[in-house]
This record gives C-alpha cells, structure tokens and sequence, in this order.
C-alpha cells in the first residue's frame, strides 16, 4: 500500500455527543458470540461434520474487510495477544479515507523501553476515543449510511474510551464489527490455550487444543509457517488469498481498497456482507 498516501493529515473538530453502549454476549466457554446485526445475510462456511476451521492471528484496530473475511470463515478466532507488540503495525491503528486523502488513526500506547512487551499487557498512553470519533464523523457525514452506522460506532467509541488496555480496545471493536456484518464465528483469546513453544509450534499446540481439524491463515506466514507439521497431526493449512475483492462507491475521489472495514459500512450499509469474499462463497453453496 502506499505509505505516503496513507500519512496525509486530516484533523476535525465536532461534538462527542453521549449515546447508548452495546452489550456483547459470552458464551460459556468464554469466547465471544457475536449475534448476527444483519440477520437475512448471516455469513460464515457452513462445516462438515465434524470440521472445524480456526484462525489465530493477533488482534488489529478497526481492520480493513479481509480480516473480517479470514474470521468469516472460521468457526472459531483466536485472538493471539500473548505475542510481542509491533510498533508501526495494525494493533494499533488504521486507515479511513478523507477529503484530504487517506489517513490514519492511531491509539497512543505506552510503548517506551517496553521493547519486549506482549500486545495484551499494552497501555494505553492518553486519551484518543474522541479525536478519532471526529475524525471519523467528519469523513464520513455525508456518506449514504452515515445515519446508521454513526448510531452503532459512535457508542462503541464511547466505551472504548473507558479501556486502558489496547486488547480489551481491540477485543470491543472486533467483536462489534463482526457482529455487524453478520459473522457466526466464535471469538477467543489465546490465554485459553497452552501456550506451547513458538511460531509453527505454538500454533499448533492452540489448534491441538481447540479441536480444529483446519488452520487458516494470511499469506505471509508462508515464510516461516511449517505446514508439514501441521499435516503430521492431521491439520490441513488454508491460505486466506486477498487479491480479488470487489470495488464499491466510495467518497473522496479513487477507490482505496485498503482502509478499514467501517468505510464500507458507512458507504454500503447493509450491503457490505455482499463485499466480504467469503459472502460470495456462501451464497453459491
């Protein structure tokens, strides 16, 4: 993506008017059932019987449409939290598209001489909720769902606000936004799991422990990934593959396909699921 693109400043000043905060169920395991927003275009791959599909990627601020396509497909998501923080990567920030250009929002975190520091123990540094709501209220204002989807993000701001921790942030918005699209997938946290040697094995002790017969991950794990191992246990490894997702309208000049799910969701309403690859599968089974 290009970089210089996406660091083009965009700064608002509009109310952070109060409103409601969405509840989240749990289920008994502990892991998160997001009930479906968009009931008559529920989506997630329907298993065999017997199958069970999992991810195990870490948690991402207000990720754009694939990741939501990957958890679309699983029928469990684990967060993977206890992994060292990134600086300058998705945990913390991501990208909505202005009149001035794309343009990031990040969530300041204490990340000084915490070199080490896994993503669940990650603080945050100030305030930051509302000058993203900002941000994104004046993008957004006048695109077609502005109305709707302002009435379901703006509360989930609102909370977030009152977290000190980036995981509980990110958990907050994931679970959300999957829910609003109509994913059936069930989300948990690696702190469920033993935490069994690293990279290759470490995941596969997770999908050992969660039953899953299949493991779906992103392209760039291919370098360090070893799916024979994964095959000698009986897993078979899927490749999310992200090249050929669908334009839509957009505001603000040329399409720009890598920025956060919630601009689809201001643009298409509704009609975002028809945008996520696995809606397209799940509509041709």
């Amino acid at each position: 993506m290009d970089t210089t693109a996406r660091n083009q400043a965009h700064r608002a000043s509009l109310r952070f008017a109060p409103s409601g905060v969405l509840a989240q169920g749990e289920a008994s395991d502990g892991s998160q059932k997001c009930k479906s927003t968009f009931e008559s275009s529920a989506l997630g791959r329907k298993p065999a019987s017997g199958e069970k599909r999992i991810a195990i990627v870490q948690s991402a601020y207000i990720p754009w449409r694939g990741f939501f396509d990957m958890i679309g497909r699983c029928t469990e998501y684990v967060i993977f939290d206890q992994v060292q923080f990134a600086k300058r990567h998705w945990h913390n920030r991501n990208c909505i598209k202005t009149a001035s250009g794309v343009h990031w929002l990040t969530i300041p975190v204490l990340s000084k001489s915490r070199f080490e520091q896994p993503i669940d123990q990650v603080q945050i540094a100030e305030p930051w909720a509302e000058k993203h709501w900002r941000g994104i209220e004046l993008a957004y204002r006048r695109a077609p769902y502005f109305e709707t989807t302002s009435s379901f993000l703006r509360p989930l701001y609102e909370r977030a606000a009152t977290e000190r921790r980036l995981t509980d942030v990110n958990e907050l918005f994931l679970c959300a936004l999957s829910q609003r699209l109509g994913l059936k997938t069930s989300i948990s946290r690696d702190t469920q799991y033993p935490a069994v040697g690293a990279k290759s094995e470490r995941l596969l002790s997770i999908c050992l422990a969660a039953g899953a017969t299949h493991y779906i991950s992103g392209p760039s794990a291919k370098d360090y990934l070893r799916e024979e191992m994964f095959a000698e246990h009986g897993i078979a490894v899927e490749w999310m593959d992200y090249s050929d997702y669908p334009a839509y309208s957009q505001l603000h000049g040329p399409f720009e396909p890598f920025v956060s799910v919630i601009d689809l969701l201001f643009n298409l309403g509704e009609d975002t699921p028809r945008f996520l690859g696995v809606w397209s599968e799940s509509v041709q089974a």
